[in-house]
């Protein structure tokens, strides 16, 4: 039996004999089926193709982590750390032996959340390389869980302080369960916001946008980006940190998602 891993957009799947028929992540239409056709491969097959794990200090307190060669969409992990437990937030397909021990040596894994489904990936295999550490799903994303496990726990999306001064956050947009994590102490005790593509910080890092579907072009509605802006606006937070390396509106980043929502909402309107 496998865990099989779709080559497109990364998501483990349950235990099986065979490669699922298809991928019901990437037929929605927020994502998309490769070019090639439905592909899958494992984590032993990602390793022996020379796939690692990139592991880097984003700030004190902030790790990245990626994989190289990129894979999928190529987006990073964040693990925040605290005194009370470290966070996860978004997860990628592949973890080896040199990744686990570095997060180990910070203090592990308490908890896994993450901004929406598209990066669940390897998600229970993360949990199980960290005791276990439990795996937070919005109740409204229920359906985009393809590996079930005992360490899911899911999330009615209120705030939820998974540990002191660390707060998951329901915005919806891309997804109904859309999440941001708030970090009070990041960005030099200013606040920082960890987005993956519920907002996103665009190539003009002075800015970030929004979408229903990044690679399928399909825009977002005013009323869900204002609910977003809406739903972050009670937090401090100066830097943005997107779900790629180097995406990262470094201050002013409450601003800049002000502005830039405004600065949205102008050209989708007549």
């Amino acid at each position: 039996m496998e865990n099989y891993i779709c080559k497109t957009c990364g998501v483990q799947y349950a235990d099986s004999e065979k490669p699922p028929e298809e991928c019901p992540i990437c037929l929605d239409p927020r994502q998309y089926v490769g070019w090639g056709g439905q592909q899958w491969t494992t984590m032993d097959e990602l390793k022996a193709d020379g796939y690692r794990n990139d592991v880097r200090d984003e700030e004190p307190g902030l790790l990245g982590i990626g994989i190289n060669p990129s894979f999928t969409i190529g987006q990073r992990a964040l693990l925040v750390q605290t005194d009370s437990g470290n966070v996860l937030y978004d997860c990628i397909s592949l973890i080896d032996d040199d990744a686990i021990a570095e997060i180990r040596r910070r203090g592990g894994i308490k908890y896994i959340c993450f901004s929406h489904p598209h990066f669940y990936d390897s998600m229970v295999s993360w949990s199980q390389a960290f005791d276990d550490a439990t795996i937070i799903i919005p109740e409204a994303d229920r359906e985009h869980v393809m590996r079930p496990d005992a360490s899911i726990q899911y999330w009615d999306g209120a705030p939820y302080e998974l540990v002191p001064g660390v707060t998951l956050i329901q915005t919806g947009g891309h997804f109904e369960g859309s999440a941001v994590l708030h970090w009070a102490d990041g960005a030099e005790g200013k606040g920082a916001l960890m987005v993956g593509d519920t907002i996103t910080v665009v190539p003009d890092r002075r800015f970030v946008s929004f979408m229903t579907s990044y690679p399928n072009l399909i825009p977002m509605s005013a009323r869900e980006v204002t609910k977003i802006v809406d739903t972050v606006e009670p937090y401090e937070f100066d830097r943005v940190y997107a779900g790629w390396w180097d995406r990262t509106v470094m201050s002013g980043g409450k601003e800049s998602v002000r502005d830039s929502a405004r600065r949205y909402i102008e050209h989708i309107s007549d």
